[in-house]
């Protein structure tokens, strides 16, 4: 998540100070992605040293105020119109969970995967009952008040979103589950077939101990 041009998009709007930034980011996302004040002070320290922000005095309540300036409204307007990158895979840590548990002896995969299901099965269902509200309330906002707010529809893209990628665990878990029931028949087979050679081995050896005692 890049809070750097998050707080800059924000600031094309006009002034603000720190509090006034997360308050808004986390009402525009729902609160999905809160934000450390710390970190928020610390991204603007940073952004103005780079000239894309500047301090403009304060709000006589001692709240520092930062302004955007012409080089922060070019990066704003580069990073909405760069694709975002994914220049490397993000640490997923189920995957690296369900990855280290298939190499480790003692630990049942299948019992992670199912509780894991349950789990973000309940969290898909609870996000799509938030959509569900957060659409009616949307649908029943005044005309005469402008309609929907841009928050409202902002916070239904982000409920898309969390309902996709968990729609998307929960396939790629069935998905891990028919792998494994896959590898184990197969296993099985390996083993199956391993020791009927080695039982014919063993009644060739047997036969052939018979044929010499008899001679």
């Amino acid at each position: 998540m890049s809070i750097r041009h998050s707080l800059l998009a924000l600031l094309q709007e006009g002034p603000r100070y720190g509090y006034q930034l997360r308050g808004e980011f986390e009402e525009r996302t729902g609160s999905t992605w809160p934000l450390n004040i710390g970190q928020v002070y610390t991204t603007l320290d940073r952004l103005e040293r780079d000239g894309l922000v500047e301090k403009e005095g304060d709000d006589g309540e001692g709240h520092v105020v930062y302004t955007i300036t012409d080089a922060g409204r070019t990066e704003v307007t580069d990073w909405f119109a760069q694709p975002v990158a994914a220049t490397n895979p993000p640490r997923n840590e189920l995957a690296i969970k369900l990855a280290l548990a298939l190499t480790l002896d003692g630990v049942d995969v299948a019992a992670i995967v199912q509780a894991q299901r349950t789990a973000s099965m309940r969290q898909m269902q609870d996000y799509t009952r938030q959509r569900r509200a957060a659409a009616t309330s949307a649908d029943a906002a005044p005309a005469a008040q402008g309609g929907p707010k841009a928050n409202d529809a902002a916070w239904l893209l982000v409920l898309d979103s969390l309902i996709f990628t968990a729609e998307a665990e929960v396939r790629w878990l069935d998905h891990c589950e028919g792998w494994m029931a896959q590898r184990a028949v197969r296993a099985g087979k390996q083993r199956t077939a391993v020791a009927e050679r080695q039982t014919a081995e063993h009644q060739a050896a047997a036969a052939a101990g018979t044929r010499a005692v008899s001679k």
